[in-house]
């Protein structure tokens, strides 16, 4: 047998362990590749697609390369600790510390490669179901499969490294170690469990001023105690798992009429141990967990926003033109033009608003006619305006305003005119865009509106009137192409200020919503990979440990079953000890989960005043099920290797 036969049958007798790792390696490069596929395609011509396309690729990319490296560090370690009595027999009989690395390297990049051509041939696979997912968010005509070196060459690159790095770290952890120490193994049992119990309550006290300062956010929200939070979250679930649960184990210990009853003894005080050495892992474990909840739980949350959309924008396509816009009739005639262009049927409503001075608060008001008002209202199927002559109803700037504007009735006069009117309350449904309106808007009667004949104070009769144009289509979300030159004027002369210095206002949610929903459903579909990415490797962290633990817990159960223990009683010790090392951490990092969500809401109603607790919901349950779902799974191998000793 050549040296390299001896690596290659290594790997294959130890594919129990190594399963996990090797499951979750192939899953990394192959979402890796399918990002670069898409990064690479040369079919998405549109330059902001693209960049979106690139933009959201390249940052889950680097989250993968930084998480996978971590990852495979973790994972080589715990396996080289397993094997370390091997190892250390190895040597005993005479091998070479330079051959015993040249050995694990080995081994290592035999894991790599194939993991890395796996991996490859699966992205490839699903590279085709990718794109047609893209080409739906995308709104593309076509996104065919395409062949190209690059993503090839960037993935092999990529985790060539990462598995080299890895390889050579393992020969580092080696090299440090003496035989006799790698014969011992590295269990420390027989080592008294410690924690200390200011830090026991620390880790307690921090955990909870973060949740604490969470619900604070709801009252005051302010920027830096999100940074607060998470390094009170972080720091206190660090000692929550080295010595909080120690604590709370030892005072539960101290009750002995819980402690002494049937299987409590045993569970209890082999807990502790496995909690002291497994401390670290659970705080990886749900610091991951974490992550891979809230990277669904924010993109879904962009969906709350996305399916309020239209609500927040009721009119198809929206025109307003200052009384010295030389463009008006151009651009009317242009977009009538592109909607029959594109064979959709459409509805235009003009609007012809008046400003004059408002009595009771001298400032300048926008008056618009009630038929004008309800012919859109028509077309939008909702209520319509009823009034009579003298009454007058406001219109809400902003989705905030509605039930906000006018809490008691008001008596005005437009000053310029001499025309009473009493507004009696406001529309409740929002219909112009925030940014067409620089000042409070009040729909009166038709007769009023005729009494309206004299120009703002200062101002000529042109100058004191705007034109409003509203189209209603049907199919809005095929307006995408319409008026795109007039939307790049706008985008072109705005910029990012909210201040517009064009005669004309234009807005067309079609094309803003293709673009928003192309964007928030990539993040969405980029962060449900990453999060699968991470869910897998955080189970995979409890199956490593299971797995390295397994020789130890034969020997334990063998003893018990000497004593008497009978196979049923066995299976309730081994639920009794490993629920707490899949659902203690993962529990935790539900706790965290929630409280961020909640921190996250109160984020969303300041921005948008949008409520993502439907999607908090979900994204809760799902991770519950899977969770559950994974308990089962790894239960079911763990009890079967235990009861075959």
């Amino acid at each position: 047998m050549t040296f390299q036969q001896f690596a290659y049958h290594n790997v294959i007798r130890n594919s129990r362990v190594y399963a996990a790792f090797f499951m979750a390696s192939i899953f990394s490069v192959m979402v890796f590749f399918i990002y670069s596929m898409l990064m690479f395609h040369p079919n998405i011509e549109d330059k902001f697609l693209r960049d979106i396309a690139f933009g959201g690729m390249l940052i889950a990319e680097i989250i993968l390369i930084i998480f996978t490296l971590f990852f495979l560090f973790y994972s080589m370690s715990a396996f080289l600790q397993a094997r370390s009595k091997e190892f250390g027999l190895l040597l005993n009989l005479g091998m070479e510390k330079s051959q015993l690395n040249r050995l694990v390297f080995l081994e290592t990049m035999i894991l790599g490669a194939i993991s890395i051509t796996v991996g490859i041939f699966w992205g490839f696979a699903f590279s085709k179901f990718f794109f047609m997912v893209i080409r739906e968010l995308f709104l593309l005509d076509s996104l065919p499969l395409y062949l190209s070196w690059k993503p090839f060459t960037l993935t092999i690159v990529v985790f060539l490294s990462l598995f080299i790095i890895i390889s050579i770290s393992g020969v580092v952890f080696i090299r440090k170690k003496e035989i006799i120490q790698l014969l011992k193994g590295y269990w420390k049992a027989d080592e008294q469990v410690a924690y200390a119990k200011w830090k026991a309550i620390l880790g307690l006290v921090l955990l909870l001023t973060a949740y604490s300062l969470v619900l604070l956010s709801l009252f005051k929200m302010t920027f830096w105690i999100t940074f607060v939070i998470i390094i009170l979250a972080i720091v206190g679930t660090y000692l929550f798992f080295t010595d909080s649960m120690l604590y709370i184990i030892k005072q539960i210990r101290k009750r002995k009429s819980f402690y002494w009853r049937p299987f409590h003894l045993i569970v209890f005080a082999d807990g502790s141990i496995k909690i002291r050495e497994n401390a670290r892992m659970f705080f990886v474990v749900t610091i991951v967990s974490t992550i891979a909840f809230l990277s669904v739980g924010v993109v879904t949350s962009f969906t709350s926003f996305t399916a309020q959309y239209r609500e927040l924008n009721p009119i198809s396509i929206f025109y307003s033109s200052d009384w010295d816009n030389p463009f008006e009739k151009e651009h009317i005639m242009k977009l009538s033009q592109e909607l029959q262009r594109e064979s959709l049927s459409y509805e235009l409503v003009k609007f012809n608003v008046k400003e004059q001075t408002s009595s009771s608060s001298q400032e300048v008001v926008n008056v618009i006619k009630e038929s004008e008002v309800n012919s859109l209202a028509l077309s939008l199927k909702i209520p319509l305006v009823d009034l009579t002559q003298g009454e007058a109803i406001l219109v809400p700037n902003t989705q905030e305003d509605i039930g906000n504007l006018s809490p008691q009735e008001e008596q005005t006069v437009l000053e310029e005119s001499s025309v009473p009117i009493h507004i009696i309350g406001e529309f409740e449904h929002y219909i112009f865009p925030s940014l067409a309106i620089n000042q409070r808007t009040i729909i009166i009667s038709d007769e009023d509106f005729q009494l309206v004949t004299e120009p703002l104070s200062g101002y000529g009769l042109k100058e004191s009137r705007t034109t409003f144009y509203a189209f209603h289509v049907p199919e809005w979300l095929r307006t995408k192409e319409v008026g795109a030159d007039i939307d790049r004027i706008m985008v072109e002369s705005m910029g990012t200020s909210k201040v517009n210095p064009n005669p004309f206002y234009f807005v067309n949610p079609g094309l803003n919503y293709s673009i928003i929903r192309a964007t928030f459903s990539l993040l969405l579909f980029t962060g449900l990979l990453v999060a699968a990415v991470l869910l897998l490797a955080a189970g995979s962290f409890v199956y490593f440990k299971l797995y390295t633990d397994l020789e130890r817990d034969k020997k334990q159960y063998d003893v018990l079953r000497r004593m008497g223990v009978t196979d049923h009683e066995l299976v309730k010790i081994v639920n009794r000890q490993l629920i707490p090392q899949f659902f203690l951490p993962w529990g935790l990092a539900m706790v965290h989960s929630t409280f961020s969500f909640i921190y996250l809401q109160a984020v969303w109603v300041d921005l948008a005043a949008v409520s993502i607790a439907k999607e908090m919901l979900f994204v809760l349950i799902a991770f519950t099920v899977i969770q559950v779902a994974y308990f089962y799974l790894i239960r079911w191998r763990y009890i079967s290797h235990i009861q075959a000793y």
